[in-house]
């Protein structure tokens, strides 16, 4: 069993497997590889002056992946409690455990209605639905968070991923019993 699995791999989701992986937490990267971040080109990424969006997703797998994360290309299709975790189901019919689940799913919360995971209204332009959190990432149901577009915050590609490293945050603090600070020191 995981500790944390991920569902896709954008720059929400892609940060926070980095910042779980990075912890020392088990880690696993679900993605779909049909994210709306592909598409795009990008300017206004903070540290970079310009990247395309085939190349920021990649180089944030490759992120995650260098400390330990697993990535897996499928199209999780279920969501469902499993004693102390939950179950995920892909398209291909292999399952996967996790104690804790972060979605960041970007605009698509097919996934979190049918787990029974609460949506409201979206505010962001062509954003109709979102997953319900509450400032931490928390949905209602106690192991399964959101992050990203999907979780009701702007789809700017930067804010995104910030929500996602939050997110992430916020569960390797709830797994390690005290809060967690990840802070890298240069070397001389």
């Amino acid at each position: 069993m995981y500790e944390i699995a991920v569902i896709g791999a954008g720059p929400a989701g892609a940060s926070a497997a980095l910042f779980a992986a990075k912890a020392g937490k088990t880690t696993l990267l679900i993605d779909n590889d049909k994210g709306m971040t592909r598409r795009g080109w990008y300017e206004n990424f903070y540290g970079i002056s310009e990247i395309g969006g085939p190349d920021l997703v990649e180089t944030g797998h490759k992120q995650a992946l260098k400390f330990g994360a697993e990535l897996v290309t499928e199209q999780a299709v279920g969501l469902t409690r499993s004693g102390n975790g939950f179950v995920i189901e892909s398209e291909s019919g292999a399952t996967y455990e996790a104690q804790h689940v972060i979605l960041a799913t970007g605009v698509l919360t097919d996934l979190a209605a049918k787990a029974g995971v609460e949506t409201k209204d979206g505010t962001e332009p062509r954003i109709k639905t979102v997953v319900a959190v509450n400032a931490e990432g928390r949905t209602n149901i106690p192991g399964i968070w959101a992050a990203g577009t999907v979780a009701g915050v702007s789809v700017h590609a930067i804010i995104t991923a910030g929500d996602g490293a939050k997110v992430a945050i916020n569960v390797i603090s709830e797994l390690n019993g005290a809060r967690y600070v990840d802070h890298d020191v240069l070397k001389a």
